[in-house]
């Protein structure tokens, strides 16, 4: 029963679209018609699969690599295996051709509707046991492809191997390969309704290689995690939040040149972290990329830890340990745009897939990277279960949404003439909207005590309400107005303050409008921009009082915090992603006050509920002086639900202010727990210790203390 010509030609040059119509066992006349396409077999038996007994000899078709033959089919139900001589060795092979469909109706159903939970739970590479034979059920999206083959370590590299089965219901090709184990590397070879062959990297891969390798590995799906016990309480709105943010490849190196691993960084960041008195560490994309220059802010596996630093399981553990010492772990992830690499998401399957096909949609200017098409049901699906995959499957505490402004506008960095206008003729990007409303429901439902954050600087409304009230969801925003304003403020002259005194009082305006994190991020300290330390203005000790003021000034103001890695202990140079950080500087007695300021001021800020608990509400601030513009100072009180309260007073000139009168809200004496210009810190020892009030009304408050401002610094008071 010899095929049709036309037919073993599609197969032999891989372009047959539905290769389990012809392979593997069809019933016909007494038996079963046994198929295999198996290029380079000099022979091949089929034999029973328990005992090795043959059944049949299949006979070559022609001069092809096809071969076939009736074998009785009662035997062949049994179970059976192939036999191949190849000449130089003989091999036992199961038959891929003879196993049942992988996916389920239902997953079907859902992969089609879009609203599948989790999604790589059958796409990708999953090891499975079907008819009792080990191996690994692949599965992958291509709706427009003419043919996919799975293709790795476990068959030369050869799309004729492994052609897989369409289900048209939902445009997945899915097939199950027996003898395929953990640490195999493969990729999807996909032919085009064009004729194009393409070769790409699984978007659903758990592990992969090296660059400039571009394969996927196959690894078992990491199971689930609970969050440990207490970590929703350290993630919630009321929580002290206190990030430390890290780019894992710079932090700190072997020989001042090698890669820390995950569990390297386990042992010595986590450890560091903690004893500073952080309460998070934020990651930049640790989601597999290409180019080490994005600092992996242009993903190609988005279900993969890169393998810089070891393997999936290496970055578990270095979640489970940051756990183990209280902290919370939280990752940026990038689901506005991805890269045009040739084995990455772009034109998957000869079509624009993932990405809008109009390049005014589909194409960042800035970046040079492709954009979701959030339109498509299945391409928001692929997002939504990624990011329930790192929360659930990794345990993280949190994801920071990077470049969320870029996803909520369509004329995002476009000049007129180059944006398409949404379906009502506005701006805005509805379908990239309805994406992160879902997103963050998901979230909200299935991840209760996880958290995200959207860096998003426009004054897009209600990014933080919750989605069945109008907004966008998102827990936290970065509040990039706060830190621009603040960073021009004090990268001022002092002689100049007085005429930009706004640009510390205007943020109080809005400060409560979302719930904030004040962050002094990797973006701050790149591209010319210098170092924190660098943008003091002054000599060497005003640099350093200025940035301990600025310290201080963030950590009394109403957010979370957010403090990029070097600036802990004033690194001199702007970052470089291709070096350690400069731990040489903490030899130095002006470093080490730094860095023990802020590990005073977090310990502070913890301690201290009403420097974190009213955060993001109004009540939880109160202006004492906003008007000093001769002096440029301010105060305030921050309160705690219970009535306690901090009292913050920051002077922003090089001038010690003798006998300055401050009305406060409560009788009694009060103390210093934290002043910048404190010796330890590298100050000049300027201070006041406890103070009593006086029964003089002042600045609105029935009493007031007399009191020393140091130069260039921030007191923090509490009743003693």
């Amino acid at each position: 029963m010899p095929l049709p010509e036309s037919e073993v030609r599609a197969l032999m040059r891989a372009e047959h679209g539905d290769p389990f119509a012809v392979l593997g066992p069809h019933r016909g006349g007494d038996g079963l018609w046994v198929r295999a396409l198996l290029p380079g077999a000099r022979s091949v038996a089929v034999v029973q699969a328990s005992s090795g007994w043959p059944l049949a000899q299949l006979e070559r078709q022609g001069d092809s690599d096809l071969f076939a033959a009736l074998v009785p089919a009662a035997e062949a139900q049994l179970g059976y295996r192939f036999q191949v001589d190849w000449g130089t060795h003989t091999s036992h092979l199961e038959d891929p051709y003879r196993f049942p469909p992988v996916l389920g109706d239902t997953d079907v159903w859902l992969l089609a509707e879009g609203t599948h939970l989790r999604p790589f739970e059958q796409l990708g590479a999953h090891l499975r046991e079907m008819d009792g034979v080990h191996g690994v059920a692949f599965a992958v999206w291509a709706p427009h492809a003419r043919r996919v083959s799975v293709v790795g370590d476990f068959n030369q590299w050869d799309g004729r191997r492994h052609m897989m089965r369409l289900r048209r219901e939902c445009g997945v090709w899915e097939i199950f390969a027996p003898h395929v184990a953990p640490g195999d590397s493969y990729e999807f070879e996909i032919l085009s309704a064009r004729g194009e062959l393409l070769r790409k990297s699984d978007p659903y891969g758990f592990a992969a290689r090296l660059r400039p390798e571009t394969a996927s590995v196959v690894q078992p799906l990491p199971p689930p995690v609970a969050l440990p016990p207490g970590r929703a309480q350290a993630n919630a709105r009321e929580a002290p939040i206190s990030i430390y943010e890290v780019h894992l490849g710079s932090w700190r190196r072997k020989n001042g040149h090698e890669w820390l691993s995950y569990r390297d960084l386990a042992a010595s960041l986590v450890p560091y972290v903690r004893d500073m008195g952080f309460t998070h560490i934020e990651l930049l994309p640790v989601s597999e990329h290409p180019f080490d220059g994005s600092w992996g802010y242009q993903p190609i596996g988005l279900y993969a830890p890169t393998s810089r630093f070891g393997t999936p399981g290496d970055f578990r553990a270095f979640v489970e340990a940051a756990h183990a010492a209280g902290l919370g772990v939280i990752l940026d992830w990038v689901p506005a745009h991805f890269p045009t690499d040739v084995h990455g998401l772009g034109r998957f399957d000869g079509t624009a897939l993932y990405e809008y096909a109009d390049p005014r949609e589909g194409f960042h200017r800035d970046w040079n990277t492709l954009i979701f098409n959030y339109a498509r049901t299945e391409v928001r699906n692929y997002l939504v279960g990624n990011a329930l995959y790192w929360l659930e499957r990794y345990g993280v505490d949190g994801l920071r949404v990077d470049a969320v402004a870029s996803m909520l506008y369509r004329d995002y960095s476009r000049p007129a003439g180059q944006w398409v206008p949404n379906a009502q003729g506005g701006r805005e990007n509805l379908e990239a909207i309805d994406f992160v409303r879902r997103m963050n429901q998901v979230v909200g439902v299935q991840r209760p005590g996880a958290f995200t954050v959207a860096e998003e600087s426009t004054s897009f409304p209600g990014v933080t309400r919750p989605p069945e009230h109008g907004g966008l969801g998102f827990h936290f925003k970065w509040n990039m107005g706060w830190m621009n304003d603040t960073l021009s403020y004090v990268g001022l002259d002092p002689v100049y303050r007085p005429h930009h005194h706004q640009q510390v009082t205007f943020g109080l305006m809005y400060a409560h409008s979302e719930n904030f994190v004040l962050p002094l991020s990797h973006d701050e300290v790149v591209h010319g921009k210098g170092s924190m330390i660098g943008r003091m203005p002054g000599d060497e000790w005003q640099k350093f009082a200025g940035l301990r003021n600025l310290y201080g000034y963030l950590w009394a103001y109403p957010g979370k915090k957010l403090l990029f890695m070097g600036s802990e202990f004033a690194q001199y140079a702007e970052w470089n992603a291709d070096h350690s950080l400069d731990w040489h500087l903490l030899d130095h007695a002006p470093h080490q006050g730094i860095q023990r300021l802020v590990r005073d001021l977090n310990n502070v800020y913890r301690h201290f509920p009403a420097l974190h608990e009213m955060d993001c509400e109004p009540q939880g601030f109160e202006w004492i002086v906003h008007d000093d513009k001769a002096h440029s100072v301010f105060a305030f009180v921050r309160r705690a639900r219970n009535g306690q309260f901090v009292l913050a007073v920051c002077n922003f000139t090089p001038v010690v202010r003798h006998g300055y009168r401050l009305g406060v809200p409560a009788e009694g004496a009060y103390r210093e727990i934290i002043n910048t210009d404190n010796p330890a810190y590298g100050g000049s020892g300027v201070g006041n210790g406890v103070v009593p009030s006086e029964a003089v009304p002042w600045q609105g408050q029935a009493h007031s203390l007399v009191m020393t401002l140091p130069p260039l610094a921030t007191l923090l008071w509490v009743l003693a």
